[in-house]
This record gives C-alpha cells, structure tokens and sequence, in this order.
C-alpha cells in the first residue's frame, strides 16, 4: 500500500464512522435511537448464529454484504421502508452515497465494496438472498423488542420484506415467529422476551 492509498483508506473509514450515530426508525428496548451501525452489527451477528443451517454458504461473502449493505448511508442517513413510499428510489440515491463515501479509499478497495453492495442488492446469489432476508428478521426483530412511540404501526411490518423471507424453512420459522411477536405488539400488548 503506498502513502496515498493508506491516508485514502483511512479517510474512507473516518468517514463511514458517522454509521455509529446515523439513526434508524427503530427503537432500542432501552428507547434510544437505534444507529445504522447497531443494526449492521446485530445482522452480523444473527447470520454467524445461522451458519449451522446454512453451511453451503460461503460466510466470507455473508459478512461482507452484512458490513456493506447500508454503508451508504453514511452520507445522507436512513430511509426507513415507511418514509420510501413516494420518495425518490432509495436505491439510486444509496449509491451515490456509497460512491461519495469510498470516493477517497484506493481504487481495489472502492471496487470490492462496491461490488458487494450491488451483489446485496440485485439478492441473486445465495448469499446476498440470505442476508436480504437477515435484514428484514433483524429489522422486525428490533421492531419487537424496542421501546418504540405509542404511533408505532407494527401492522406495517406484517408484509415487510415478505419476498425476502420465503423459500428456506429456517428462514420461514424465523419468520413466522416474528410475525406472531409483530401482531402481539399491533394489538398493544408487550411480547414475553424469549
């Protein structure tokens, strides 16, 4: 790595810190804001505790779409599914972020994390359709679990992500059971912790 290549990666990974305190439209159970980089981390985490039943994939790639997938939104924050209805497409808009964002690191690196990125979006391969689906579970999950507003509309998840989250029985468990917490909550009722 030459001189200018590191002073570019460390400027690209300044820059992607602001994940930490980029907020999401969901709620800790503390009630705090949660950051794009407190969601990232916990897919990461709900994937590696998924790789017994998924051993044909290849985790190398898994993690790096999870680290990947909203990295983006460094720059100009979340657009939460709610807020896309009438928007501008999210998706066009994430990756120019991304772009802006890496626009410093060295070129091999702008390219390998751009092309993790898109492999996340177009969900054509095994892995990227397994992490599109963790999103969504994650995104529920902390749905379920947080201290959200009393406007909360929790019915708005019952059809989140469906597309994603069907065709692997796990998945579809999974899947199933945060159903059942999401329509527990739309009732008013606070769901038991497992």
């Amino acid at each position: 790595m030459n001189p200018a290549e590191l002073h570019g990666l460390l400027a690209f990974l300044r820059h992607a810190e602001r994940l930490k305190t980029v907020t999401r439209t969901a709620w800790t159970s503390e009630g705090k804001a949660e950051s794009t980089a407190e969601h990232t981390w916990r897919m990461g985490l709900f994937a590696l505790s998924l790789q017994p039943w998924f051993p044909e994939l290849d985790y190398g790639r898994v993690l790096g779409l999870v680290v990947v997938h909203d990295l983006g939104e460094a720059i100009n924050g979340d657009i939460s599914a709610v807020q896309q209805a009438g928007a501008p497409p999210k998706l066009e808009q994430e990756r120019r972020d991304l772009l802006q964002l890496l626009a410093p690191a060295p070129a091999n690196v702008r390219a390998h994390l751009v092309a993790l990125w898109e492999e996340y979006n177009a969900a054509t391969t095994p892995e990227a359709r397994f992490v599109k689906a963790v999103d969504k579970l994650e995104t529920l999950l902390q749905h379920n679990q947080g201290r959200n507003p009393a406007d909360f509309d929790y019915a708005f998840n019952l059809p989140y992500g469906q597309a994603y989250t069907r065709g692997h029985p796990i998945i579809e468990q999974l899947r199933a059971a945060l159903d059942a917490e999401t329509r527990v909550r739309a009732d008013g009722n606070r769901p038991a912790p497992l």
